[in-house]
Formats: C-alpha cells, sequence, structure tokens
C-alpha cells in the first residue's frame, strides 16, 4: 500500500470519528473523564474547616501559625492509550474486526482529548510493547497515532497486558487517564493492574466478537490459532469441544471483570456487531454523573 491509500483511509477513520466524538461527549468531556490531576498553588493561613491533611508543617513551624496548601486543578489532561495490536484482534464475523473498532474508539478518545486541548499518546503491545508515543497535542500527533495503530507490524503474535501496564507506570508519572483496548484473551496482569490504578484512571474496553462467545456444531473445523499458527482440526459436533471452546472465552471475560471491579477501574465490552455510539454515549454518561 502507497502512502496515498494510507492516508485516504486515515482520513477516512478521522472524518467518522471526529463526528462520532461530539456526539458522544457533546460538552459534557471534562466531567466524564474523572480524577483530574491537581497541582500546587500556593500556601496561605489555616481558616476553620480546611482539611488538616493539606496543613504544610514546614511553614507552619516556622512561622508559628498554621498554614494550609492550596491546589487547583489542572487544566491539561493526558491521555494514554494502550492498543492491543495482537493477532487474536484481527478477527470478525460481523462487519468489522475487532482490531477495526479498536482503531475507531482509539481514534474517538484521542480527537475528543484533542479539541479539549489534552495530550494524548499511545503504547502499541502484543506480548511486549511494540511502539510507544509519547504524549502531544495536535490533529497531526492524533493522525501519526491512527496511522501507526493501522499499519503497524507487529513483531510478535502473543498478549501480554502485564507488560503494557508494566512499561506504561515507568514512562507515565504523571497521573493519566489509561484506556485500553483489548480483546482480553489475556491473564496474569493483576498485579501491574493493581499498581496502575493508584497511579491513573484505568478504564477496559473489551472488544469481542459474538462468535468466540459460543461453538456452533458444524462438525469438522480446520482452524488456526492466530497467536500461535498451530493448525488445528476441531470437531464442532462434540459438546465437549464446544463446552471446552466457551469456557475459554468465559475464562478470560470473568478475569477481566473480576479484577477491574477489584481495583475499582470502570470498564465495558462492546461487540463487533452492535452499535458502539450507543454503548459509548450510556458508559460516558454514567461517568459524568
Amino acid at each position: 500500500m502507497d502512502a496515498s491509500d494510507i492516508l485516504k483511509k486515515v482520513r477516512k477513520v478521522e472524518i467518522k470519528t471526529r463526528s462520532i466524538s461530539k456526539q458522544i461527549f457533546s460538552g459534557e468531556y471534562q466531567s466524564a473523564f474523572k480524577g483530574r490531576g491537581m497541582s500546587f498553588s500556593e500556601v496561605r493561613d489555616y481558616h476553620y474547616g480546611d482539611d488538616v491533611r493539606n496543613i504544610d508543617w514546614n511553614v507552619t513551624a516556622r512561622s508559628g501559625n498554621a498554614h494550609i496548601k492550596v491546589f487547583e486543578e489542572e487544566r491539561e489532561l493526558t491521555v494514554m492509550l494502550l492498543i492491543d495490536i495482537s493477532r487474536s484482534s484481527i478477527f470478525g464475523t460481523q462487519t468489522q474486526f475487532k482490531n477495526e473498532i479498536i482503531t475507531e474508539l482509539a481514534a474517538v478518545i484521542a480527537f475528543s482529548a484533542s479539541i479539549n486541548n489534552d495530550k494524548v499518546g499511545a503504547i502499541l503491545f502484543s506480548d511486549k510493547v511494540e511502539k510507544y508515543i509519547p504524549p502531544k497535542k495536535g490533529r497531526s500527533h492524533i493522525l501519526r497515532i491512527i496511522r501507526e495503530i493501522l499499519y503497524h507490524e507487529p513483531e510478535s503474535k502473543g498478549t501480554d497486558l502485564a507488560i503494557a501496564l508494566e512499561y506504561l507506570n515507568n514512562v507515565q508519572k504523571k497521573k493519566a487517564i489509561t484506556f485500553i483496548l483489548s480483546d482480553f484473551m489475556v491473564q496474569d496482569y493483576e498485579t501491574a493492574l493493581s499498581i496502575a490504578s493508584k497511579r491513573h484512571d484505568i478504564v477496559g474496553m473489551h472488544i469481542y466478537d459474538e462468535r468466540e462467545t459460543y461453538m456452533p456444531n458444524v462438525g469438522m473445523l480446520r482452524s488456526v490459532d492466530p497467536e500461535t499458527g498451530e493448525l488445528v482440526f476441531l470437531d464442532t459436533s462434540s459438546r465437549k469441544v464446544r463446552e471446552e471452546y466457551e469456557d475459554w472465552y468465559d475464562a478470560n471475560y470473568q478475569y477481566y471483570n473480576t479484577i477491574f471491579n477489584r481495583y475499582k477501574s470502570d470498564h465495558l465490552s462492546i461487540a463487533t456487531g452492535e452499535d458502539y455510539v450507543k454503548k459509548l454515549l450510556k458508559f460516558f454518561k454514567r461517568r459524568a454523573n
């Protein structure tokens, strides 16, 4: 694919997602993203009713009078996108693949942040960190993120969310609104999420295809594992085979649901065949209240 074709596809994503972004947030962007950072402003005399936890003990000791630290809400946010580009995301039985939905959701969030003059960064991951794009402002930067999501060729095929979260914790010292866009076909990321959720406002976006939740009885089925490349033949007429397939999906989903609830991180699931605009509207309105 040449450069002009790449630009056309990026532009197509931009046109669609910018209008969706305005439709979803429509002036409620700031209230939807809770947990804005607070920056130090000044020290003043303590007044009755002030939070004693904000007393500046050093100034109080030097002056002999109680003083308190005053903080103001930071005007800028940093939004980080953790994008799963593993091979399992290249799947879909509806109108779009999972990775296409992930790209559009990332663009919707990024353009919303950009319109509100916030920085946006991205971490593209498989079972390793494939690419890190430091947070910056501006339309050209958002288009670069979209281009990388669309066309970055991953070096690895597997999925390891823990590595991506650990990388986030190392490179992003300032609190960030962090969206994880993945099919979450992985486990063993509880420790990394527990640490990240203390530093950042984490939002999980689970993208799945309905065919992953159940296996129809269609006889012998030739299948290739997208992450291992292993060729297998499945006898879908066997109830045991169908149940094992469904149990594997359920185990990953239940792990995702349990861990995000445990660390009080917002999360939602979006199927490839549903209208994600309605789902996002409902989700962000709930966050804004």
